[in-house]
This record gives structure tokens, sequence and C-alpha cells, in this order.
């Protein structure tokens, strides 16, 4: 009993600790990951302040540059002399040479009503929409945000006056503005911070990417209804933190700024800090272990030669030796092991002959049945022969009907030979394979089963297609897949068409047998390489596939069904092309009884 204690005690020392690091890791995993995420939210906070304050200061500068070079504009006697014609048709043909000459994304001149004479701008929409909005603009001198046409710019207006602005005459306005998009990416591309401008709910600018602001228009009533205080969104995959600027009091419409940044980069290096931990963990879990499996294993040591037996007798060693002492329940499991191993030794022995037997019965069922097929017609022919009724030309049809099935008496005995023997028959010398590819096909072709079947070879040189191989059971293995590619395209009807094509590869030598049938049905394709296995066939042992997949294995290749649908169903006969070394040729002969093959004579 105490010892019975002693080793459940280790297993809890173990499993204990073992818990004990799994949960320190994991809270620490949590801990670490809440304070780097409350981290990341403060720094990018205060990027956000940053990029805002940055924004102001910047567009600052750039209406005061925008406001000088506006005033210059102004005073220009050719602009001045230029509103004074009268003609708007003159006015808009003079202004584009301004507008050229004050290098904005917007030029406008307007009459002294504030109505439009000539409108320049990068977007083409732009003097459509600009109506309302340069109205405001002009009425309201504390606005320099004009939205027009998707767009949105940072404008300055400058009246126009034929001679002194106090005593002078009013000529009308000209007003100039540049993109705010260029604003933006001068901060966004060094700082990595998104700028979105968002009026009335619709994007005017930004430096999202266009699925990105396309998910975030559909989210556009959260930002007019969040505070001024940063809060996070999800964009498509992405995470990000953002915070808004209303700059409605300086814009012609509503219009709101603002600003994100994307989480992906610091959760990224969270997830690197993530495995670091979890790998710390991983190695203080697997260090404790090991340490606590040590201290068990001076204990438990007679269980684990007990387990060893159990693992070598699923591998098939009988003899391998059984613990006897140990602990009490290693003494117990040893004594119902041993038992049991002998219960299951008498068990399989009964199934291994009980399939034995069941294959015997498969083939006998096989054989007998296409026997009698062959010695009925040579019975009724031989009785014919022997009335003198008939005429020379009816005896030689009947002699033929007869030579018909003693071959196909003849063929079947030779498949099973062929199926009974070992890798040791295989007699191999230099062959091209091209030619053995030629008999088989040439064979085929006198075959009845071949009738209306058209045959296509295609190889390339056949000096190359050296292989060192037994000429005759290649030969075999080759006709038995044209023979069962014949059978099937004549089920589809007219226009049976069979394809052999030889590649010829450094290690191996490949046929490839097409054929344009119904293809393999799919309750055979399991056992499609069992022997004696056959579907829609009426006559035939079902050991076509096993022989050409036995043949293979003996010349260290294979036999594979590389398609199978309606109108094409491929085999390959893989073959290699060096000699195999021989015990490798006897270890493959032996395991073609050993595993069990099928016979591609079988589909429907």
């Amino acid at each position: 009993m105490q010892e019975k204690l002693g080793a459940r005690t280790h297993v809890l020392l173990v499993v204990a600790m073992a818990l004990v690091i799994a949960v320190v890791t994991g809270l620490s995993l949590l801990l670490i990951r809440h304070q780097l995420l409350n981290q990341v939210t403060d720094d990018l906070s205060r990027d956000l302040d940053h990029s805002v304050a940055a924004f102001q200061i910047m567009q600052g500068e750039r209406l005061q540059t925008l406001e000088r070079e506006n005033a210059l504009l102004a005073e220009l006697p050719t602009l001045k002399a230029l509103m004074t014609s009268g003609d708007d048709l003159t006015i808009q043909n003079g202004a584009a040479g301004f507008w050229g000459l004050s290098g904005a994304d917007l030029f406008v001149l307007t009459d002294p009503a504030g109505r439009m004479i000539a409108v320049f701008s990068n977007n083409a929409s732009t003097g459509a929409t600009l109506g309302q909005g340069l109205k405001t603009l002009l009425a309201s001198p504390g606005r320099h945000y004009l939205i027009a046409g998707g767009s949105l710019y940072a404008c300055t207006v400058r009246p126009l006056y034929f001679g002194s602005e106090q005593e002078g005459t009013l000529l009308g306005y000209v007003v100039t503005g540049v993109s705010v998009e260029r604003t933006v990416r001068e901060i966004s591309q060094p700082t990595g911070v998104e700028v979105v401008f968002l009026s009335a709910g619709q994007i005017v600018a930004s430096t999202l990417a266009p699925e990105v602001q396309a998910s975030l228009a559909r989210q556009s009533p959260l930002f007019s209804s969040a505070s001024r205080t940063p809060a996070t969104i999800n964009l498509g995959d992405t995470r990000f933190l953002f915070a808004r600027n209303d700059l409605s009091s300086t814009a012609t419409s509503p219009l709101q700024l603002v600003v994100l940044k994307s989480y992906e980069p610091a959760e990224r290096s969270i997830n690197r800090i993530d495995r670091m931990v979890l790998i710390v963990g991983l190695l203080a879990l697997l260090s404790g272990t090991a340490l606590m499996m040590i201290v068990s294993w001076l204990v438990t040591h007679p269980l684990e030669e007990l387990s060893r037996s159990v693992h070598a007798f699923g591998l098939g060693d009988v003899g391998y030796h059984v613990p006897l002492h140990g602990t009490q329940e290693v003494r117990e499991l040893s004594k119902a092991f041993s038992g049991m191993r002998s219960e299951i030794q008498k068990a399989n022995e009964k199934v291994v002959e009980s399939e034995r037997l069941a294959t015997i019965g498969r083939m006998a069922s096989s054989v007998s049945h296409d026997l009698r097929h062959y010695l009925a017609a040579i019975y009724a022919n031989a009785e014919f022969l022997a009335s003198d009724r008939f005429s020379p030309k009816e005896r030689g049809e009947i002699f033929g009907e007869i030579r018909a099935a003693v071959n196909g008496t003849t063929e079947m005995i030779e498949s099973l030979l062929i199926f009974s023997r070992t890798g040791n028959s295989v007699r191999r010398q230099p062959e091209l394979m091209a030619t053995l590819v030629e008999r088989a096909t040439a064979l085929v072709r006198t075959h009845p089963d071949a009738e209306g079947v058209t045959i296509v070879t295609r190889y390339g040189d056949p000096a190359e297609t050296a292989v060192s191989a037994d000429g005759k059971q290649i030969e075999r293995a080759v006709s038995n897949l044209l023979l069962n590619a014949c059978q099937s395209a004549r089920a589809m009807g007219l226009a049976a068409r069979v394809a052999v094509t030889l590649e010829t590869h450094e290690r191996q030598m490949v046929v490839s047998v097409t054929d344009n049938g119904p293809g393999v049905p799919g309750t055979i394709r399991e056992s499609l390489f069992d022997p004696f296995v056959s579907e829609g066939k009426q006559k035939g042992t079902g050991l076509g596939l096993t022989l050409a997949h036995c043949i293979a294995l003996e010349h260290s290749g294979e036999v594979v069904l590389v398609s199978s649908r309606p109108g094409e169903t491929i085999f390959q006969l893989k073959v290699a092309r060096d000699h195999p070394v021989q015990d490798e040729a006897d270890a493959r002969g032996s395991e073609r009884h050993e595993q069990v093959f099928p016979d591609e004579n079988v589909r429907s």
C-alpha cells in the first residue's frame, strides 16, 4: 500500500508542478499584456494629440503663406486691368495665366456681388458645386476651409480694388486655395498617423486606403457622437485609436478632423513579447516536468517496462519480456497483460486462417466461373466436331472457338501462376522500354476486347528508354493495363480511344494509359488493387491490376490511379531504370503476398 501511495504521489507532484507553472505563466502573460496595452494606448493618445497640434501649426503657417501670395496677386495691375474689362469670357481666358502664376490648387475670380466669373481647379467637379460654399467663404472672413466637389481646400480671399483699398472701387474678389491633402500627407508619412476629414458623414480628404475608407464611412455616425477623448474603432481587420476635432466654425460646411493610429505595429510587438513569455513558460514547464519525471522514474520504472512490453506487442513482437517485479499494481498488470496477449494471439491465428479461406473462396469462385465458361465452349464445340454435318468452313470456325477457349484458359492459369510467384522469379536484363510497350500494344490490338478501339502510342527516342527489367513481365503488366482500358473505353460506345504515353525520367520510366471510358466505380476504389475484385465484368479473374502492381513492385516501382472521371481515366506504371539491390527485390517480392492488390479489370 505504501508503494501504491508513493507512485500516486509522484504522479500528483508532476501534474501539480505542471499546473502551477501553466497557471503562473498564463497569469503573467495576461498581466503583461494588459499593462502593455495600457501603455500603448497612452502612447498612441499622445501621438494623436501631437499630430492634431502639428496639423494646426502647419495649416496656420500654410494659410499665412497663402495669404501673402494672394495679397501680392491682388496687387498686380494686369489682374486689375483684366477685371475692369467687364467681359466674362475675356476674364476667363486671361485668368488662366494668373492661376498658373499662383501655383494654387483652386483659383476663383468673382465680381463684387460674389458671382463666380472664372474658376480653375485640379478637380473637374469642383466648379459645379462651388457656389454656396464660396458665398459663405466671402461672407465670413474667419472661415478658410472650403468644401466643394468632394474636395477640401484651405482658402484665402482677397478683394480687388481699382485704386486704393480705402478710396478705390471694388472690382471683385480673388480666391486661392490649396488641397488639404498635401498637409495631411506631410503629417501622416513621418508619424504613421492616418488623417480623415468628414463633412456631413462623407469623407472629403483622407490618407486611408480605399477599402478602409469604405469601412470608416459606414461608421461615420460614431465620430459625430463621440467625445473628444481618444477611443478605439475597428476598420476592416485593423483596430485604430482615434481622436476628433470639430472644424465647423472655420469651414463652409460642418467639418470634422479625425486622426487615427493603428494598433497593428504595437500588437505585433506585444505578440512577440507574448511568444517570449510563452516560450519561457514552456521551458519552465518542460524542465520542471522533466525533473519530477526523473524522480518519479526511480519509483515507476517497472511500470515503464510493462509499457514497453505493451508497445512491443502492438508492433508485433509477441515474445517481448513482461516484467514480473515492481509494485503490486505492476505485477497484477503484467499478469493480466500476459493472459490478454495469449488470447489475442489465438484470436489472430483464427482471423488469419479465416481470411486465407475467404481468399481461397474468392479465387475459387472467380476461377470456377470462367473455367466452366471455357470448358462449356470446348465441350459444345467438340460435340459439333463429332458430327459430319458441318462443312470445312464451319469446322474451321468451330476450331477457332475451341482455340479461343483454350487460350483463355491458358491465360487464366498463367495469371494465377504469376500471382503465386515471388520476386525471385524476376530475370532482369537490358531492355528498351519503348520496344516492350510496342509489343504489348501490338498484342492487345489483336485481342477481341480491343476491337473498334483506337490505340495511340507516344514516346520519344526509343534508344533513351533503356531499363534493366524482366521484359516478359513488363509486357504483361502493360498489356493488362491496356486491355483493361480497352474494355472500359468500349463501355462508352462509339469513338473508343486509348492513349499510351511513355515518359523518361532520371531514375524511372513512367507508362501512362489513358482511356475515355466511364471511370473506376467509387465502390471499388479503396480495394482497387485487391486480387479477385471485379465489378461490371462478364469474364476475367480479377487479377489484371494485381499482377501489374506486383510486377511494378518487383521492379522497384508501382501502379497508381492518377485520375478517374467519366471520359478520362489515367493509370500510371512506374518502373525503376537501374538494377535494384537483390535484397530489396526479395523484400518487395515477399511484400506482394503480405499486401492486398487490386485489379483494373473492374470498371463498369
